[in-house]
C-alpha cells in the first residue's frame, strides 16, 4: 500500500473559513475516485506554520496512484480547488507494507 502525504502552502486571502470550505471539498471530491482508498486532510494546530493544510491519500499501489493523475474528477479538483488557493506543495509517498520492495507497489 501507497501512503501520500502532501503538505500545502496558502494564498495569503485563504482564511479560516476558506480552510474549512478546503477540507470539506477535498474529502467529498476525492472520495469519489475508486483509486483512493483513504482520505484524510486538515489544518496544522499551529497556525503560524508555513504548511497549514495537508492532504493524506491511500493507494493499493504506484499504479493506481498514477490513475489517479489522469482522473477527470482528479484534474477538476487540482485546478479548481488547489491551485487557486495554494502557492506550493511538497508531497511524500511512502510503502506502508513492511518488507514490500517500492517497485512492486
Amino acid at each position: 500500500m501507497v501512503h501520500t502525504v502532501t503538505l500545502y502552502k496558502l494564498q495569503p486571502e485563504v482564511g479560516p473559513a476558506k480552510l474549512e470550505q478546503l477540507m470539506f471539498s477535498t474529502r467529498m471530491t476525492l472520495l469519489k475516485i475508486p483509486e483512493i482508498l483513504s482520505v484524510k486532510c486538515g489544518k496544522n494546530i499551529d497556525t503560524k506554520s508555513e504548511w497549514p493544510f495537508f492532504i493524506a491519500l491511500d493507494f493499493e499501489s504506484l499504479e493506481k496512484k498514477a490513475m489517479v493523475h489522469d482522473e477527470a474528477i482528479y484534474m477538476k479538483f487540482v485546478a479548481d480547488v488547489i491551485k487557486p488557493n495554494t502557492v506550493a506543495a511538497l508531497s511524500l509517498d511512502y510503502e506502508m507494507e513492511p518488507g514490500k520492495s517500492v517497485k512492486y507497489s
